[in-house]
């Protein structure tokens, strides 16, 4: 449910702060007031192409904010949390919209592209009133409805089951069927395991082998530099390192009789010595340690170079060979039982395949029957919203293909003829943008609590009407409004009074610039606005009592 929407330096709005309830909220004002600034915002804020032309004049950029109550709508929760872009129990929608021409999009505070405002858009708010913006002639949506109005939610979902059994079958016996010649796969699969199953592939013995190749490859020049080190620590050379330590203590203990505090030095002196003596037994360990050997230098060489090789072949560094080889040998015991997986897989498939049809049978018929009631009820519904003779057509057609699809076997196409006479035409089709708004409100009336998007806003639903038709078309955006929250802009008093809320536009001129604001009426303004609406600038006592009269009997 949309709780607050905040509209700053957009068209003749300077800075618009409302918070709508729930139930029927009516908008009404005078001609050029600005009525159709919330739609229009509410538009925006749900992915339309912005233009600079809505910024105010003079500002450097407009700002739309919304605020929605997620309540338990669950479908808006999942997309959320599916973006990452979910932020407790409530979602706002954000669109800065520049002077320049340029926009940025916002849901809880975070960029994100106009196709995913979009998306979510669809699922917090419906627009009535403008093609572009209807969920009611998207052909899923006008699925999605009628299997509402069917109650076969579970039948419904057995099918998309079965459906998805089906792809899930098919996609791994088209694997299987990619492989080609099976035989041949698995010599060249025993082949390739026997060059690998030859080495060593574990990454900690490879690590060894490089290490002894680099022994080896250095081992003179190890040698050599191991006898130097050796000789400078303990030679015989008087300059050797041990050597001059031990000249370096003599002389300490000689100064120590006269100064006791060098005897510190000299013990830290014979930490040091002790362990130069470790460090020089150690460099003749390693020494010792190291051999040249061509003919080991040349063996570790080959299998290096084979080790390459296979890793050139398999395209891998040498250390992830042993994980290509666990990769292969799955493979090639998968292969060894393939031929009884794919008699299960298809198998599978067509059990799949016949729970679909049989399903799917079902629903056509489901959905046959709620096509005849769902035209007949919204068909009646026109008439009383001044479409007599007017008819509206729910008809199946057959999906093309023979895949099991996820909706079953046909979708729906919804035709309507607003005119007695006229033959019926597609719901996009329809022209006028009051007569569509009119046949959306028989349609959400008809199917009054099977529609889940919580909010509606309707926009020239009652152009083109008045009198006794007026009247209805208020009645049912009144019913509409007790199971969701409604929105609209009207003209009419017979519309205005059914409204729960009454919420009025003007506009005003101050330091010579044209301001819009709204304001939320309250019982007695309520009077006055519809008596303005009835009797136009010359409000009169009998004006006056007949707005309260239209009031009370709205509100009974």
């Amino acid at each position: 449910m949309l709780v607050a929407l905040y509209v700053k330096d957009f068209a003749i709005a300077h800075e618009v702060e409302i918070a709508p309830h729930r139930g029927l909220t009516v908008v009404s004002g005078e001609t050029g007031a600005g009525k159709s600034l919330l739609v229009d915002a509410l538009m925006l804020l749900i992915g339309a192409r912005a233009d600079s032309a809505v910024v105010r004049h003079g500002a450097d950029r407009a700002e739309l904010v919304a605020r929605f109550s997620l309540d338990s709508n669950t479908a808006v929760r999942t997309w959320l949390t599916a973006a990452e872009l979910d932020d407790g129990d409530e979602c706002q929608l954000r669109r800065v919209i520049r002077a320049d021409g340029g926009s940025r999009a916002y849901i809880n505070g975070r960029p994100v592209t106009l196709t995913q405002l979009s998306e979510l858009g669809a699922m917090l708010l419906e627009i009535h009133g403008q093609h572009e913006h209807q969920a009611l002639l998207d052909r899923s949506h006008q699925l999605a409805l009628l299997d509402a109005f069917a109650h076969h939610a579970d039948t419904l979902a057995a099918l998309r089951s079965s459906s998805r059994d089906w792809a899930v079958a098919k996609a791994a016996i088209d694997a299987i069927e990619q492989l080609g010649d099976r035989s041949q796969r698995r010599q060249r699969l025993a082949h390739q395991l026997d060059e690998l199953q030859a080495q060593a592939l574990a990454p900690s013995a490879i690590q060894d082998l490089f290490a002894e190749h680099r022994r080896q490859s250095h081992a003179t020049t190890l040698i050599d530099g191991c006898a130097a080190l050796s000789n400078a620590i303990q030679g015989d050379d008087t300059g050797s390192l041990i050597a001059v330590l031990h000249q370096v203590r003599q002389a300490l203990s000689r100064l120590a009789e006269h100064e006791p505090r060098l005897s510190e030095v000299d013990t830290l002196l014979e930490g040091a010595q002790i362990q130069v003596d470790e460090a020089a037994s150690t460099l003749e360990r390693i020494s010792d340690d190291f051999e040249q050997d061509p003919q080991r230098l040349e063996a570790l060489e080959q299998q290096l170079s084979q080790l390459h090789d296979l890793a050139r072949k398999h395209r891998v560094e040498p250390e992830e060979l042993q994980d290509v080889q666990h990769a292969l040998q799955s493979e090639f015991d998968e292969l060894d039982n393939v031929d009884a997986r794919l008699e299960k897989l298809l198998r599978q498939r067509d059990e799949a395949a016949r729970r679909w049809r049989e399903t799917a049978a079902n629903i056509s018929a489901a959905r046959a029957h709620a096509c005849n009631e769902l035209s007949e009820s919204i068909s009646a519904l026109m008439a009383e919203l001044g479409m007599a003779g007017g008819q509206f057509l729910a008809q199946l057609e057959p999906r093309t293909g023979s895949d099991p699809h996820p909706d079953g076997a046909e979708r729906v196409q919804l035709q309507v003829s607003a005119n007695r006479g006229q033959p019926p035409r597609l719901l996009s089709k329809v022209a006028s943008g009051g007569e569509l708004s009119r046949i959306s409100l028989a349609i959400q009336v008809a199917t009054l609590g099977l529609d889940h998007t919580a909010t509606m806003v309707f926009d020239e639903v009652d152009s083109g009407i008045g009198g006794a038709v007026a009247e209805a078309v208020g009645m049912k955006l009144r019913a509409l409004g007790q199971a969701h929250q409604v929105l609209c802009v009207t003209h009419l008093p017979q519309v205005a009074a059914q409204g729960h809320h009454h919420l009025r536009v003007s506009k005003s001129d101050e330091d010579q610039v044209t301001r819009s604001r709204i304001e939320v009426l309250d019982a007695h303004s309520r009077i006055e606005e519809l008596a303005r609406m009835l009797g136009g600038a010359d409000i009169t006592a009998t004006t006056l009592a007949h707005a309260r009269q239209m009031l009370e009997r709205a509100q009974l």
